[in-house]
């Protein structure tokens, strides 16, 4: 049996389209729910080159149980959910593996629990690589992004003074009210040093902001909006005389963890999931171009058909 997906083709605009493709096969650890809302995140589509044509692309998807779990792990047929991984996710149908889903509380709207996957995780367990932050200065490249707007929500509550970096005015609107301190252009007004970055930028910026780390303090690369790489001088560094560390960053499985605390945030109204776009399915090449035109503040969520 065919169900539609998004897949990735090379020869059409921002590489996206819709086509049919064979329903997913679970195995005995994974789920098989009916997407219901999908959300785009910059990096996949930025190297979705790195897949085959005709591949479905996708890591966040939320929906409701159709067939549970053949090995009795995870919730129940019928229940609503919000899943992460690698591939896969831009279907009407998601094979998910129960360890990276979590159950989505009554009253949140799919498309917003669809919006927390890779973003959420990735800022919810970057924020905790930083450490203690209570009291600390902690300066979030990118803040105007999916990722970058959870960070400043999740540091601020963590106790940190945020200070959120953005690529123009315009793109700062709103992140005072989420939690920041402070909101600059680039590193441009920034005074003094910071105990933790996190990057979502790369390029000459994760170089700048690394140079303005503390001593013992640490700045995570967590993405490359930039789509540029990062040249460190060394030998400035050691002149500074400080000692910090600089990290690549990824985000570890199991999910379910983490992206049950985000549901539950998002459910007790104390997390913003940021819907900057939102659309049918079939506008995703239209949600794809402005995610790259920066066009979109926070997260591009497309809305599957009711069946």
């Amino acid at each position: 049996m065919a169900v539609r997906a998004l897949v990735y083709d090379p020869a059409v605009p921002q590489g996206i389209r819709l086509a049919d493709v064979p329903e997913p096969e679970p195995r005995q650890n994974e789920a098989l729910v009916r997407v219901g809302a999908v959300s785009l995140n910059f990096g996949e589509l930025a190297f979705k080159d790195r897949r085959r044509p005709g591949d479905v692309l996708g890591n966040d998807a939320a929906g409701v149980v159709v067939r549970a779990a053949a090995d009795g792990s995870g919730p129940a047929e019928g229940s609503r959910v919000a899943t992460f991984g690698g591939v896969g996710g831009w279907a009407e149908l998601r094979a998910a593996d129960t360890a990276n889903l979590a159950v989505v509380p009554e009253g949140v709207d799919l498309g917003a629990a669809a919006a927390l996957p890779a973003a959420g995780v990735t800022a919810a367990q970057a924020v905790r690589r930083l450490g203690t932050v209570t009291g600390r200065r902690v300066l979030i490249t990118g803040a105007s992004g999916g990722v970058g707007r959870f960070a400043v929500q999740l540091a601020a509550r963590a106790g940190a003074h945020v200070i959120a970096s953005v690529g123009g005015p315009a793109r700062g609107a709103g992140l005072t009210g989420l939690g920041a301190a402070e909101v600059v252009v680039g590193l441009g007004g920034l005074t003094g040093t910071v105990y933790g970055v996190l990057d979502n930028v790369g390029g000459s910026l994760l170089a700048e902001a690394f140079h303005r780390v503390e001593d013992g303090g640490v700045a995570l690369s967590i993405g490359m909006a930039s789509l540029e790489p990062t040249v460190i001088d060394w030998e400035a560094e050691r002149v500074q005389g400080r000692r910090k560390r600089i990290e690549p960053f990824a985000v570890a499985a199991p999910f379910a963890g983490d992206l049950a605390g985000l549901l539950d945030l998002l459910a007790r109204g104390a997390l913003d999931p940021q819907v900057g776009w939102r659309g049918p399915w079939e506008r995703a090449q239209e949600a794809a171009k402005a995610l790259f035109s920066r066009e979109v503040l926070g997260k591009a969520i497309l809305d599957l058909p009711r069946t």
